[in-house]
């Protein structure tokens, strides 16, 4: 590592990865992508064709043995996340994960743990503090705008999918709240300036999806997350949306409230015509915070480079992964959880 530029190892090609190496190899000033890895045939072959001279491996370890890496980012499933952070910070490598740290609790605090020890740096990735619009949000909460900020409403939901493939991924994701109420809950903390978590309550329904029912999971979700000194948080998660993928976010506050993305846009067009005045919505979370996953990345690479702090912690991962397991066994049991 010099202090102009971050070699990055990158492991995982699935449709996010592939953003996530596109974004590095092209959009990262500072970054170099220089290998990546994937047990996939067809991904290391899109790799060759797509990465230019980023070397290719098909085993984890073997990457992490490279010395021409100084950073690893990892976009694999979750199950996966804490070995491979473990692994990559024992090997002298800066990491970034993409959320959620794990899908369970224990493993999440020795990680942060183990984090905390090593002499290299890792962050968790919720690429929605660095969407531009909630960073401008918080800067006009932080400043008073809206008084005391009391009260989160934030949702997570997204277009349907007739073939329900996202169905077969449900195994181990964890449940709706892992695997999207997780954004909205580390939002809820960042906005409300970081409260510890007292309880939840969460509830939910199998709309369209009845192969969910036997996981103990749900298409739609809703849940309330109680903070200290009267601060409360409600959360919508769903994967059956008509119009498109729909994320937004309220912070009402003792003077005011800020909304942002209340409207889903893909762009600024609006039709008017015999059917009415209507505007387009993006079809996936990616359209909708492409411009925030280059930032997430560029913080991650200046950060280290420049040894300033991250804009989250591990702790904050932690807790997000805390308060959402927690939502999944208040959705099984009927029961509020007490944190």
């Amino acid at each position: 590592m010099t202090n102009k530029t971050l070699r990055i190892g990158l492991a995982g090609l699935g449709r996010l990865g592939r953003r996530y190496a596109e974004n590095l190899a092209r959009a990262v000033p500072r970054a170099q992508l220089v290998a990546v890895v994937s047990p996939v045939d067809a991904e290391r072959e899109w790799a060759r064709e797509a990465l230019g001279d980023a070397r290719v491996y098909d085993d984890y370890a073997a990457m992490l043995a490279d010395d021409g890496i100084d950073a690893v980012f990892l976009v694999t499933p979750t199950s996966l996340h804490p070995a491979q952070i473990e692994a990559a910070l024992d090997a002298g490598k800066h990491v970034f994960c993409e959320k959620p740290l794990s899908l369970d609790v224990d493993d999440c605090r020795r990680v942060a743990k183990h984090a905390a020890s090593s002499r290299h740096r890792a962050m968790v990735g919720f690429v929605r503090r660095f969407d531009e619009s909630y960073q401008h949000a918080a800067q006009h909460i932080q400043a008073g705008g809206i008084g005391r900020p009391f009260l989160v409403y934030s949702q997570t939901t997204d277009l349907t999918d007739p073939s329900g493939a996202f169905v077969q991924f449900a195994p181990t994701s964890g449940g709706i709240f892992l695997d999207c109420s997780v954004h909205d809950i580390d939002l809820a903390r960042w906005l409300l300036g970081r409260p510890a978590a007292k309880r939840v309550y969460a509830t939910g329904t199998v709309a369209m999806y009845p192969a969910l029912k036997p996981m103990g999971d749900v298409d739609n979700g809703m849940a309330i997350c109680e903070f200290e000194d009267g601060r409360m948080a409600m959360f919508y998660a769903s994967r059956t949306q008509a119009h498109g993928h729909d994320t937004h976010t309220d912070v009402t506050g003792t003077a005011g409230k800020v909304s942002i993305g209340r409207n889903p846009r893909a762009d600024r067009v609006e039709i008017s015509d015999a059917a009415g005045v209507r505007n387009t919505v993006v079809p996936s979370f990616y359209e909708r915070f492409a411009p925030a996953f280059v930032t997430q990345a560029r913080h991650f690479v200046d950060a280290v480079l420049d040894d300033t702090p991250f804009e989250l912690t591990m702790e904050d991962a932690v807790e997000a992964t805390r308060i959402a397991v927690a939502m999944r066994e208040s959705l099984q049991t009927g029961r509020a959880v007490e944190l």
